[in-house]
């Protein structure tokens, strides 16, 4: 019984100090759609694309940019937010089916799965030291290494 005191006074003086407003902390809370940008290297010609290009890309059917220059992918872990939301709020697919379609044809030998990055850090410095290169990242680590590709 002092063990469900304590831990009611403990829940009580934490609502009072960080104050109760109903909702998590921002830390805490999944990150949105509108909060991922997708990133492109400098020479990248494609300034908007679609959902179905879009999912071409990362699903590593389409392996060129229309004016023939190689696409090189780049993606986050498969247990990371930002990849999760992305996957599910861009390219309108769950993380572990697009991962399926990669081990499919990495198995198959007709193709090849993307170049994974751990962090978003990592993502923005190799998509901005590669020709030809795509990937995502939360908004706030954008800079001007990078442009940004739109969804139309």
């Amino acid at each position: 019984m002092r063990h469900l005191a304590a831990r009611v006074l403990l829940s009580l003086c934490l609502v009072s100090v960080l104050g109760w407003s109903g909702h998590e902390p921002a830390s805490a809370q999944e990150p949105g759609a509108q909060d991922i940008v997708v990133i492109a290297h400098p020479d990248v010609t494609v300034r908007h694309m679609d959902r179905d290009s879009l999912r071409a890309i990362f699903a590593m059917r389409q392996r060129a940019w229309p004016d023939g220059q190689s696409a090189q992918v780049f993606v986050l872990p498969n247990d990371n937010s930002i990849h999760a939301t992305f996957v599910k709020e861009w390219l309108s697919v769950y993380p572990h089916q697009l991962q399926l379609a990669w081990d499919r044809m990495v198995f198959s030998g007709t193709g090849q799965a993307p170049h994974r990055v751990r962090t978003q850090q990592q993502m923005l410095v190799e998509v901005a030291s590669t020709a030809g290169s795509i990937g995502y990242i939360a908004r706030e680590y954008l800079d001007e290494r990078v442009q940004v590709i739109t969804m139309e």
